[in-house]
């Protein structure tokens, strides 16, 4: 990437595409290992912080993105009034959120502890609430009601909430799941909101403050502030109908985060998908908010001596250049008819990919699949989640 330091030290300066982009933090040294930069094309924002742990724009070995789990996890107070209600953000988050839960609950021993990960999505279930990310290309969230109703009243009498996503830059996104959480959760005495990069210079967790009036735990891997000097917004070249659905929706998947879940409920027989396979350089790709099961496969996959990388697809549109070195367009999988995007791949050499998705063989793109070489693999139903 394209970086210069300034004359201060704890600053560095990332020319992008659309702008300049100045990060101050006192750790200067840690921001290559954690993220990257890139431009993207959003009107609204024209920069990206593209992290190098998380497994969504960049490949990760899954044994490194378990540790960013339980390094976050460490972070987070163990003595949160329970029920803790954690929530990971669509779509980026989904698999960070699931993962720092579940090593919160390994850490912890506590099983006062559930999961729930917001969607783009509606899947014919109750919602509980609504929100908004104001400067994302999609800007509806969604919180569907558990359909266990002991999770249900989990949700109802949650205590505290942990709020996870990849990063918090104003904040705005946070402040605005609380403010909307209030009329679902009454009895909210804390929050803890855990990010991998936290550049808003604490107007994060003043936002949740001012919002919800309890105490608010920050934390992250790496701290700071950015400044975005832009030349020019690069508008996203919309190819669908958005949140409209344009062709009819694949049935989604309940069974796990998007409607809640006590635990990790994944576990797959690695060893007969690695036999004969573990010197084959090999990439597991998740679609979209369908992570963390592909992750925990990959995982398994790792463990049994697979040489594995882990990624999901993504519908955020980003400008090559800086950390995103390629891109490979595709039609979404969910009846969208929307542009899918698969980033820093297309230079690297996998001798095999499998693709998991939620929604099924058929809704996958037969182009994506043919430039890839990928096989698709069938996750099962997940047995103890909701």
């Amino acid at each position: 990437m394209n970086v210069a330091h300034s004359f201060d030290m704890d600053e560095l300066l990332v020319e992008l595409p659309t702008g300049t982009l100045a990060v101050r933090t006192p750790d200067v040294a840690a921001v290559p290992k954690i993220c990257g930069f890139a431009g993207r094309r959003n009107l609204k924002r024209g920069f990206l912080f593209v992290s190098r742990v998380l497994g969504k724009h960049i490949p990760v070995r899954p044994a490194a993105m378990r540790q960013t789990f339980r390094t976050l996890a460490g972070k987070i107070p163990k003595s949160l009034p329970g029920p803790v209600l954690f929530v990971g953000m669509a779509e980026t988050a989904v698999c960070l959120g699931t993962g720092v839960f579940d090593e919160w609950s390994r850490q912890t021993g506590r099983s006062d502890s559930f999961f729930l990960h917001t969607t783009r999505y509606k899947t014919g279930t109750p919602l509980a609430f609504t929100f908004q990310e104001e400067h994302s290309h999609a800007t509806d969230h969604f919180v569907h009601s558990p359909l266990d109703p002991e999770m249900q009243k989990a949700l109802r009498m949650a205590r505290s909430i942990v709020l996870v996503d990849d990063e918090a830059s104003t904040g705005k996104t946070f402040a605005n799941f609380v403010k909307a959480s209030k009329s679902f959760c009454t009895n909210i005495e804390a929050v803890a909101a855990c990010v991998l990069t936290d550049w808003s210079d604490e107007k994060a967790q003043i936002g949740i403050e001012k919002a919800l009036q309890v105490p608010v735990y920050m934390s992250s891997l790496l701290c700071g502030s950015y400044r975005f000097d832009q030349r020019h917004l690069v508008p996203h070249r919309a190819s669908g109908g958005g949140q409209g659905l344009t062709h009819k929706q694949p049935a989604l998947r309940t069974d796990y985060g998007r409607c809640g879940c006590w635990s990790d409920p994944y576990r797959f027989n690695a060893a007969v998908l690695a036999t004969g396979r573990k010197h084959q350089k090999t990439l597991v790709l998740g679609t979209g908010e369908f992570a963390w099961g592909p992750f925990r496969l990959a995982e398994d996959l790792e463990q049994a001596g697979v040489d594995v990388h882990y990624q999901s697809t993504t519908r955020s549109p980003i400008l090559i250049g800086n950390d995103v070195k390629s891109a490979i367009t595709f039609r979404d999988n969910y009846g969208e008819c929307i542009d899918n995007y698969v980033y820093n791949v297309a230079d690297a050499k996998y001798d095999r990919v499998i693709i998991s998705a939620e929604t099924g063989l058929p809704s996958m793109s037969a182009d994506l699949l043919r430039f890839l070489k990928a096989e698709f693999f069938e996750i099962p139903g997940a047995s103890h989640a909701y």
